[in-house]
């Protein structure tokens, strides 16, 4: 349940509230909107309910208390109505411009990323990625430079002044990844690891929450669920595909998602067409896609000699391929952005004005 609380509340029948909850063995989440505050109360709460609701409800400053709909409590837009919006060094995600992750799947080397970077920030790109561990299929595949990797990442944001963002796999990485990234990736192999998903949330870097190749909707906020109930609001959803039936590219880009997740929760959702194809040549097509149903940014591989890469070469752009997409993507964004603001407010009932996550810089590496 949620607890709404009267215009003007002060700040000690705020904390009489959160007291009671706490007094219950359950857990409070604050939501301070513009104008009022919205605590959610989080816990098995059981045949409580009733005597609990009716409690809530006589102290002083509560206007409401409300049952939320869906299993999913604090990424739901029934608690946090507001969009929220995300802000790592100077970029910003979530409020209505572009963000663009771009670079190479995997760090091959420092002359190889910082070609890449080079190319991509003067061409657009808002955020840099690049695989440091890359979980692979094949345990004889590359699987990343590792710390070394992480130094580069560190370095290119340095050279760009762009936040970084790279793929952790383990609880037993978070620090380390958390010392030189800006923004912490969960991969689709690791969406349901629940141990990974709790040691980002406490880890005070923003998450982008990859959707399980095999998970529905509901289940993907589940676990964005986790991430939240562990103290961190700053999570972007990424849609990169789902198996389906289909095998002639190497997952099948569910676009539908994006105006669903919009509707279900204040989170930012982005696009990753690379890994939606698994084919460089499908990529533009669907990231103009994903720009055109309202997403938020996408996230697109890229390298200096694709064919030479070390891992998912198929998929990934060359330079050329890159600045046409983007000249593409940007084109479509500008006609579509004002025009997906109303569909949310009408789907919702409710404003989507901003927001309030802020993700913090790195505490560590070069």
């Amino acid at each position: 349940m949620f607890v709404v609380m009267r215009t003007g509340a002060t700040d000690a029948e705020v904390n009489g509230v959160k007291g009671l909850i706490l007094a219950e063995g359950l857990t409070p989440f604050e939501n301070a909107g513009a104008d009022r505050v919205v605590i959610a109360v989080v816990g098995e709460i059981g045949a409580r309910r009733p005597q609990l609701k009716a409690r809530l409800e006589a102290t002083p400053g509560v206007a409401t208390v409300t049952a939320i709909s869906k299993p999913y409590k604090l990424v739901s837009r029934e608690f946090h109505p507001e969009d929220t919006v995300i802000r790592v060094l100077d970029a910003v995600i979530g409020d209505g411009s572009l963000t663009v992750m771009a670079g190479p799947c995997s760090i091959e080397s420092r002359e190889q990323l910082l070609e890449t970077v080079d190319f991509v920030a003067a061409h657009g790109a808002t955020v840099i990625r690049g695989g440091a561990f890359k979980p692979r299929t094949s345990p004889y595949s590359f699987q990343g430079l590792g710390v070394e990797g992480l130094r580069y990442l560190a370095e290119a944001r340095e050279r760009t002044g762009l936040p970084v963002i790279t793929e952790v796999m383990e609880p037993s990485q978070v620090d380390i990844v958390a010392e030189y990234a800006d923004i912490l990736q969960i991969g689709t192999r690791n969406m349901q690891n629940f141990s990974l998903l709790l040691a980002c949330g406490r880890a005070g870097r923003p998450v982008m929450l990859k959707r399980g190749f095999g998970a529905t909707i509901e289940e993907w906020l589940m676990a964005a669920e986790y991430i939240a109930s562990a103290g961190n609001p700053s999570i972007v959803l990424c849609e990169r595909g789902i198996r389906t039936f289909e095998t002639y590219a190497r997952n099948t880009l569910d676009l539908t998602a994006v105006p669903v997740v919009h509707h279900l929760t204040h989170l930012p959702v982005v696009v990753d067409p690379s890994h939606a194809t698994g084919k460089r040549w499908l990529v533009k097509p669907l990231a103009i896609g994903g720009v055109a149903v309202g997403a938020d940014g996408i996230m697109v591989e890229v390298h200096p000699r694709p064919d030479e890469a070390l891992s998912d070469a198929e998929q990934q752009l060359d330079f050329p391929a890159f600045a046409s997409m983007m000249d593409a993507v940007t084109a479509v964004h500008e006609h579509v952005r004002d025009l997906h603001g109303d569909l949310v407010r009408g789907a919702n009932g409710g404003g989507a004005n901003g927001g309030g996550a802020n993700g913090g810089g790195p505490t560590g590496g070069a």
